[in-house]
């Protein structure tokens, strides 16, 4: 199972474009195998847009994976993402794993005035334009002309909950799934990743599992939620108990941002 990261910096205050820039290249640096970016809107508190911050990790990185945990779609015009998608592939070498969903914070929808009520079905239309746009098709009367080294754009995993509907269109249509560990307990992965692998699916991701190695923590059960709020020891064994699910990767949050730290979580799962 590879391991990835989400930085979240708590003290946003003392946070500068470089520090953040410098926390990206730990990422690699500290062996992390991917590199991941949420997606929110006015929620009083800020987080870089996911593409730009995608963009800058391309600059700063060479080797790991970049993505997004999971990237709204339907907030956006689906041509103007794709282009701006396009841009941040081509910049990474090829690097990008899409990870995309319909949303499910109505505020976010209210902010940009997009229609929440349909964004499943606005997801539904956006994505096969998106991909036609990669290709090099005329969608809607634009035409990317995608470079060869960003032709087809990068991989797209569908994020969604373990019981949802979206489970066989990511395995029969898409390149991967994404389950959020952290609103997801074991027992429930388990059957979302069965469901997933029965209809043939390829890669798996366990995202937004928090870290913190100073607290106190006991095994975890199947009705349980997965975090890393406990000793170093324990949150060891709880990666390995994701790994033996089956999950292709999992993506930690981590809030120290330092290089003894992060190295310290990346030595959890080897």
């Amino acid at each position: 199972m590879r391991l990835g990261v989400s930085l979240s910096f708590v003290d946003n205050e003392t946070v500068a474009g470089k520090t953040y820039i410098a926390g990206l290249g730990l990422a690699e640096s500290t062996g992390f195998d991917s590199l991941w970016f949420f997606d929110t809107v006015g929620r009083g508190a800020f987080r870089p847009d996911p593409v730009s911050a995608m963009s800058a990790a391309a600059a700063v990185t060479s080797q790991i994976e970049i993505g997004t945990c999971i990237l709204q779609v339907p907030l956006r015009h689906p041509v103007e993402l794709a282009h701006r998608i396009l841009s941040a592939h081509f910049l990474s070498g090829g690097r990008l794993l899409l990870g995309v969903g319909a949303g499910s914070t109505e505020t976010d929808f209210a902010a940009v005035e997009a229609d929440f009520a349909n964004r499943f079905r606005s997801l539904e239309q956006a994505l096969p334009r998106m991909r036609g746009l990669w290709r090099g098709e005329t969608v809607q009367g634009a035409n990317l002309t995608p470079w060869p080294s960003a032709q087809g754009g990068p991989p797209i995993l569908i994020g969604s909950w373990a019981g949802s509907r979206w489970i066989p269109i990511a395995a029969q249509q898409y390149d991967g799934w994404i389950a959020s560990a952290r609103f997801t307990n074991f027992a429930a992965l388990k059957e979302g990743l069965a469901r997933y692998r029965g209809e043939g699916g390829g890669r798996a991701i366990a995202t937004n599992i928090p870290v913190d190695l100073t607290a106190k923590g006991s095994p975890l059960s199947d009705d349980d939620h997965l975090d890393l709020r406990c000793p170093p020891e324990e949150a060891a064994v709880r990666l390995a108990k994701l790994a033996e699910i089956g999950f292709d990767d999992a993506v930690v949050t981590v809030s120290t941002i330092t290089e003894e730290h992060m190295a310290a979580v990346r030595a959890l799962h080897p």
